[in-house]
């Protein structure tokens, strides 16, 4: 028979799981609500992606439009938009990453 107090750690695990979901759905909130840039090009195109991944918006320099060479054009757009991934990927890291390694500290939980 387990003793009377094994019930309390039980309560507490539950209300640790709970504060650690609130807390990873705020910073998806707060990721889907920052922005970071993108650029390439020395700045010629830049993209603004979310900190969940979201492509928002995209600017283009007059001067890199060459209709005679559209390919480097849409590589400095690949360029731009993965640029901004890459810096969405890092602040999810910087937001999420604590939060997961919390999950997996947690007693009992197959993380």
């Amino acid at each position: 028979m387990i003793p009377g107090g094994g019930q309390p750690d039980m309560q507490q695990l539950l209300q640790q799981a709970q504060k650690m979901q609130q807390d990873l759905a705020a910073a998806q909130q707060e990721l889907a609500e920052t922005t970071v840039e993108g650029s390439a090009g020395g700045g010629l195109v830049k993209a603004t992606v979310t900190g969940a991944g979201e492509l928002q918006g995209l600017v283009i320099d007059p001067g890199a439009v060459d209709p005679e060479d559209t390919e480097t054009l849409a590589d400095l757009v690949l360029a731009a938009v993965r640029d901004g991934n890459a810096a969405a990927q890092e602040l999810q890291q910087q937001k999420l990453g604590p939060l997961a390694q919390g999950l997996g500290g947690m007693p009992g939980m197959p993380f």
